[in-house]
């Protein structure tokens, strides 16, 4: 298993448009990708579960991830997220 902290820098945070996109990239790999804010933990691939998290900008996550291409997948969530989702 491997574990990643992601800093959320977007202004809005995680609301419904980057939830999707990131729910949506980690559905494209076999690995397990959970999402970690405080106690609270959630299925990465689940739009709901990811914006039911609340993240705002400034926020960190951790990603935990098991898989068969859990590299590949933290790869590209970390690029989604330093790319601010696309927003700015």
């Amino acid at each position: 298993m491997m574990e990643l902290n992601l800093l959320i820098e977007n202004k809005l945070g995680l609301h419904a448009r980057p939830a999707s996109l990131f729910a949506q990239k980690a559905s494209a790999y076999k690995s397990t990708i959970m999402i970690l804010k405080g106690e609270k933990s959630v299925n990465g691939k689940s739009i709901i579960g990811i914006m039911g998290l609340g993240v705002k900008q400034g926020e960190s996550l951790l990603l935990k991830i098991e898989g068969p291409d859990a590299d590949e997948a933290a790869a590209a969530l970390q690029k989604l997220v330093a790319n601010k989702f696309g927003e700015e």
